[in-house]
């Protein structure tokens, strides 16, 4: 007998039940939320101490639990003892997905500091800003990363821990991971609230500056605790384990650490279940068939671009991927056909996407197998174990079922705020529910469509690109006179950043200048890759803004 979501979500969430949900107070706001949760994210750490078998899969390393914890604990010393850093202070990790990532970051928030997630993408100004903006007493790199922070810690007196260090001699204020993290030191003893302060992710912001995201504790893990309640969920209307299936639960690690969706959903979900990670440095469909295939990979999270390149891939057919059983992700829109070949390609993989944020820890609305099948164009249902989804009107009133407006949300995961932006946490939360700045519809039977974005936004390959810090790299440009940078539909990425570029009377400019000009003060992934120069001045509205809509419909029409 089929069992609906609701009554799935009633067993999984209702009286009794490890998962159970009730009214919480938080920040003077009542939620819906978890009941009986850890204190804080050490004491989710804290669980790998008893745990077996093997963690982290590394290219040819394999990490157990022990070789793990033994490494947070050395770094959780080396940073108390060796840097000072104390509780509330902010800690830097800018790397790839490497174990130290990981290691980094289990030992930041387990004494009481915030991890400040740094884009491993982002130029030597990105790298300046951050440091600035978050007053990280400690940067903790990779040496790719190296280069790039030397001003920005020198300017604002930071320490810097690289990891894996080569031989060659490092700049001043510079340690080897090797020199000041011993194993055999002890964690140190630090007492943590749910209500301290976990984690700063950046997002890239409106207004030309990335704005720190801040979660407390207690958000984490509430996010990481309704990840558990979705497996749940679908298990049961799927009558089947969605994390394994037959085989051992593995994951399989393609996204970035410095993502909320790497961070939370993937890596930490293998953390408090005990799971192994198989970790990816960088995105590559090949490597990741030969590796989904050795260690009987079941779960294969990322952005849709992702899903479509092993599809793609020439050797796909070559290897065995019936050990997975979800396919999917989040972090941009995917096309029907997409859905309709994870469904019918993989043997027992059936497709899924989500609905988070940044500024959610990267919960939210999510579709699912059967319901994934028969609402391909949709992200979810409005309504999960500790979450809310409404549409509003401009005066912030709920619409009916199937009238457009903007999506707001409120959970017991969500957000505190933007590090040292009042203004802009007051904008985006009001009276505990989050305002997502993307326009969309919840049908009659409960499913959210995502029909626009408010923001002025790009959503590359799962990457944020705001149109305005684009523009502004560009307005740097002597010979420009205006500009207007949109996203155009890209079948493997989803969009791609295109620009529009008036020169002043009498200037030149090449496609090919203008590319590296922003690419000197951007990271790449924010490049145009489309670029039209003109002398013609750009379609405005009687209001006198440009009219992007009508530029993506007219600019690079082929």
């Amino acid at each position: 007998m089929a069992v609906s979501y609701e009554e799935a979500m009633a067993m999984v969430t209702g009286p009794g039940s490890p998962l159970e949900t009730g009214p919480r107070e938080f920040g003077g706001v009542t939620y819906r939320a978890f009941l009986s949760t850890p204190r804080s994210m050490r004491e989710i750490f804290d669980t790998a101490r008893t745990k077996e078998g093997t963690f982290i899969v590394y290219e040819d390393e394999r990490w157990s639990f022990a070789d793990h914890v033994a490494q947070v604990d050395a770094l959780a010393y080396a940073l108390v003892h060796e840097y000072g850093v104390q509780k509330g202070d902010r800690v830097a990790i800018a790397m790839r997905n490497l174990p130290e990532w990981v290691q980094a970051f289990a030992a930041i928030l387990s004494i009481g500091a915030v991890s400040v997630s740094f884009n491993a993408w982002w130029t030597e100004d990105e790298f300046d800003y951050a440091i600035s903006d978050s007053g990280s007493k400690v940067l903790i790199v990779d040496p790719e990363r190296v280069e790039r922070s030397v001003a920005g810690a020198t300017a604002h007196g930071a320490r810097v821990l690289v990891a894996r260090a080569g031989a060659d001699a490092l700049p001043e204020g510079f340690d080897r991971w090797s020199d000041v993290v011993h194993v055999g030191n002890a964690m140190p003893e630090v007492e943590i609230d749910g209500e301290d302060y976990a984690t700063i992710l950046y997002t890239s912001g409106t207004t030309g500056r990335p704005k720190g995201a801040v979660s407390t504790h207690r958000a984490v893990v509430q996010a990481m605790l309704s990840f558990a309640a979705n497996a749940g969920i679908q298990s049961i209307r799927r009558g089947a384990d969605v994390i394994g299936g037959s085989n051992p639960p593995c994951f399989i690690l393609i996204v970035p650490l410095f993502h909320v969706t790497g961070c939370v959903p993937v890596m930490m979900t293998c953390y408090i279940m005990g799971l192994k990670l198989v970790m990816m440095y960088k995105w590559d469909p090949e490597a990741a068939l030969k590796l989904i295939e050795a260690e009987k990979v079941t779960n294969f999270v990322g952005v849709p671009t992702q899903s479509w390149d092993l599809l793609e891939s020439p050797t796909f057919a070559d290897y065995d991927t019936s050990t997975l059983v979800s396919i999917g992700g989040g972090g941009a829109p995917a096309p029907s056909k997409l859905v309709d070949r994870v469904e019918n390609t993989f043997a027992n993989g059936r497709p899924n996407i989500g609905y988070g944020m940044t500024e959610t820890n990267a919960y939210g609305p999510g579709n699912y197998g059967d319901d994934y099948v028969s609402h391909p164009t949709s992200t979810g249902r409005a309504t999960m174990p500790v979450m809310d989804t409404e549409i509003r009107d401009d005066d912030g009133n709920a619409v009916p079922a199937g009238v457009r407006g903007e999506i707001w949300m409120k959970g017991p995961n969500l957000i505190s705020g933007y590090w040292n932006r009042p203004d802009a946490t007051a904008e985006t939360i009001v009276d505990g529910w989050l305002r997502s700045g993307d326009i969309g519809r919840v049908d009659e039977e409960g499913f959210l469509y995502i029909e626009d974005r408010a923001k002025d936004m790009v959503l590359r390959g799962g990457e944020n690109v705001y149109s305005a810090e684009v523009e502004s790299a560009i307005y740097e440009h002597p010979a420009i006179y205006e500009a207007a940078v949109f996203g155009i539909p890209h079948e493997r990425l989803g969009e791609e950043v295109a620009a529009v570029i008036v020169l002043r009377d009498g200037e030149t400019a090449t496609e090919e200048e203008l590319a590296a000009f922003v690419r000197e003060r951007l990271a790449a992934f924010k490049v145009p890759s489309r670029i039209l120069v003109t002398y013609e001045r750009l379609p405005r509205s009687a209001q006198g803004k440009v009219l992007k809509r009508e530029l993506r419909e007219t600019a690079f029409a082929d």
